[in-house]
């Protein structure tokens, strides 16, 4: 796939120039659900994993996630767009990839048990100790929905509402990464299962 540049316009005619070549990507669809947190990690995390190819990223309301960057969220969301067309852009990427407005978790759960349901949801999660997540992934599915913690992790009653709602739960192993790290790291084991 070639990108393209509009060199001229007029009632008859459109007029372009062809430009760089662009990977067209994969069939295969990775939404991650990031728990906001830190703004300048945020950013780093969004900008990396949509140079990996990560479909659509969610921002999330977490209960761990800080009052003040929950009330800041709504304002950094246009940011955060940008920051991933930039990306995109840089990467070489024939899409960008969609930023949803931040939601809260009980929006997510409905939206998991509608939108989702064919697709292959894991949360990651510190407290899983037998599943990593290259054994959570549905090889077969198209679609898959990564949810990583805000820091501090997941509480609880998050985990419970997950699984109740038919996510699965996995690790990215024995250590316990920052979130931006725990995004990436995810996205990319993800993308490899899906590829």
């Amino acid at each position: 796939m070639r990108l393209g540049t509009v060199t001229s316009v007029s009632e008859e005619r459109v007029e372009f120039a062809l430009g760089q070549k662009v990977a067209a990507g994969s069939s295969a669809q990775l939404t991650l659900v990031l728990s906001i947190f830190k703004f300048d990690r945020m950013e780093w995390a969004v900008e990396k994993c949509t140079e990996i190819g990560v479909a659509r990223i969610v921002p999330l309301i977490a209960r761990r996630t800080d009052a003040h960057l929950a009330a800041a969220a709504v304002k950094r969301h246009e940011r955060w767009m940008r920051i991933a067309r930039s990306a995109a852009e840089q990467s070489r990427r024939a899409s960008v990839p969609k930023i949803s407005e931040p939601m809260k978790f009980k929006e997510l759960l409905e939206l998991s048990n509608g939108g989702w349901q064919e697709a292959s949801r894991v949360v990651l999660a510190e407290s899983e100790n037998k599943v990593v997540l290259r054994e959570a992934i549905d090889a077969a599915a198209d679609e898959v929905v990564l949810a990583v913690g805000p820091e501090g992790g997941w509480t609880s009653d998050e985990l419970r509402g997950f699984l109740n709602n038919g996510w699965a739960s996995a690790s990215l192993g024995p250590t316990i990464l920052r979130a931006e790290t725990a995004a990436i790291v995810g996205a990319a084991i993800a993308l490899d299962v899906l590829i």
